[in-house]
């Protein structure tokens, strides 16, 4: 309708706001007196710093055996029979994953294993002499003692013989062409031999032949200077240290046309 001034009665002025919005839900009817201390605030208790300390360091430690186990471990390098591609006193990383479900070392890998009876001599012997560093050997955080490292020369089944006309060792009657990895001014081996390595076993050699007690020196020995496969703690794929002398190692072409 409109006024004697000729407005139009609009009614009151709407003065609410139009954005849209959602209206609020019934108040609650439980005061916040009757929910309980715990579920209204949950204080979380803590362990005292030592306590925590030695939670992290027992974790660390059960982390530290699980991957020395099944991954990874640390050896040092006892004697100069494997110049140059390791050297004494280099510590090196070998793993374990190549070998597992059923996999085995293979020709040229360089392994690190047990030894198979009387092959150490006293300093590849010496292992941690304290224990705080036993304790870390124990855990793999310390460089193991107490083993050998050596090449693969054959597995099981292979024919070796040394040597041929030109000096060179033959697998299955390859003759080897070792240039990439035997220390300078080496022989490929001054000990003639042929043997038939057994299923099981292999056939191992020092890059630095002339001062490597290996399979050859061990002919005579029960075994025949064999090593059995499950003496093998793992593969030798990395120097870590000294840090001048740090690399990574790869199975060199040396083997590839060996059958």
């Amino acid at each position: 309708m409109t006024d004697a001034h000729g407005f139009e009665d609009r009614g009151p002025a709407d003065t609410s706001d139009h954005t849209d919005h959602v209206a609020p839900g019934p108040r609650s009817s439980v005061s916040p007196g009757s929910v309980p201390r715990h579920a209204r605030h949950r204080e979380r208790t803590h362990l005292p710093l030592w306590q925590e300390s030695l939670l992290l360091l027992a974790v660390a430690m059960v982390l530290a055996v699980g991957i020395k186990a099944l991954f990874l471990q640390a050896f040092y390098i006892p004697s100069g029979s494997m110049n140059d591609t390791l050297v004494l006193d280099d510590r090196i990383l070998v793993q374990k994953v190549s070998y597992w479900g059923g996999g085995e070392p293979e020709r040229g890998d360089i392994v690190v294993f047990a030894d198979p009876g009387g092959w150490l001599d006293g300093a590849a012997e010496s292992t941690a002499t304290n224990p705080a560093t036993r304790a870390l050997e124990l855990f793999g955080l310390y460089p193991t003692g107490g083993h050998l490292v050596k090449r693969v020369i054959g597995v099981g089944g292979d024919r070796i013989t040394c040597c041929d006309k030109r000096g060179r060792i033959l697998v299955n009657g390859v003759p080897l062409n070792e240039r990439a990895y035997l220390a300078k001014g080496q022989r490929p081996s001054m000990i003639d031999f042929d043997i038939t390595v057994q299923d099981g076993f292999l056939w191992v050699q020092g890059d630095n032949r002339s001062n490597s007690a290996d399979s050859r020196v061990h002919l005579g020995d029960p075994g025949g200077g064999q090593v059995p496969v499950d003496d093998v703690v793992g593969k030798v794929f990395s120097v870590v240290w000294p840090l001048e002398h740090a690399t990574l190692l790869h199975r060199p072409a040396t083997f590839d046309a060996v059958d």
